[in-house]
């Protein structure tokens, strides 16, 4: 299957993951609505909304940049519609926009509780119920959530529990709605890398620059998301994913071309499963 002439409307897609799934579906031909907040160039994050749709339209895509404010529900909903209008429709929602503070209970404020559960949580809730009248008429439409397995093992919240919540939230939209909306035949599904993905959250907010070289590339999570996105709706909805098990599931063999640096041990990311085995051939740290 190919995505030529579907529509994504992609939260947080100016770059990273977000871009990363705009530009594979783009290769396709697909109309990408990129939904971000980044309009001027920040002083330490690359890309705006107007640079990805450059590269969107080079890779062979369509593009509509669109200011975005995931918290804001008119600014939402007036994007989901000018989306729809621009191209006729919408097939595809990526809730990827996310915000991350990774501070105990003590050190976290309110204002950062407050941004990370309207982001994460509330923003996909938003975003989604925005996206499902036009998904109701599309031929084969997919809801992605970046957000991890739900896996409610303590070791996942003690630390940063307010990013927790607001993460897992995402995750239960997914569980929610893939019933909800399972008559209506759109698929509600979760992807979460194994590893670290080289990623400005990766750089200032985690690991710096040494933390990036062991992580993957974001090219994996936009060839999982294709992956997904070509499964049928109907009978592939609530599933919680993890990047490099689904792909191997689906053919791929290939994991190191997705390494930032081979010589450098890969990074686990949180919230994997203790039960979710790697696929053959890749180690995660030493």
């Amino acid at each position: 299957m190919s995505l030529s002439g579907k529509t994504l409307f992609v939260t947080g897609a100016s770059r990273g993951i977000g871009l990363a799934i705009a530009l594979r579906a783009a290769r396709d031909g697909a109309n990408i609505a990129i939904a971000a907040k980044t309009a001027e160039p920040h002083k330490h994050l690359p890309g705006t909304i107007y640079t990805a749709a450059e590269e969107i339209e080079k890779a062979g895509g369509h593009a509509l940049p669109l200011i975005v404010d995931v918290r804001d529900d008119a600014n939402v909903l007036e994007a989901v519609e000018q989306a729809a209008a621009k191209f006729g429709g919408i097939d595809i929602c990526v809730n990827n926009a996310s915000a991350i503070s990774l501070t105990g209970t003590e050190a976290t404020d309110m204002k950062r509780y407050d941004l990370m559960n309207q982001i994460n949580a509330r923003g996909t809730f938003l975003t989604s119920k925005a996206c499902i009248p036009h998904l109701k008429r599309a031929a084969n439409p997919h809801v992605l959530m970046l957000s991890p397995p739900l896996d409610m093992a303590p070791r996942w919240f003690a630390g940063h529990v307010a990013y927790s919540m607001a993460k897992f939230g995402m995750s239960m939209c997914v569980l929610g709605m893939a019933e909800e909306y399972k008559a209506d035949g759109i698929a509600f599904n979760a992807l979460w890398p194994r590893t670290g993905i080289a990623t400005a959250a990766i750089r200032f907010a985690l690991a710096g620059d040494d933390g990036m070289k062991a992580c993957r590339t974001v090219e994996i999570m936009g060839d999982a998301a294709h992956a997904i996105f070509e499964k049928p709706a109907k009978s592939f909805s609530g599933n919680f994913l993890i990047d490099d098990s689904f792909l191997y599931a689906e053919g791929e063999r290939d994991f190191q071309k997705y390494r930032v640096d081979p010589n450098t041990p890969l990074m686990a990311d949180f919230f994997v499963p203790a039960d979710s085995v790697p696929p053959p051939g890749v180690v995660i740290g030493g």
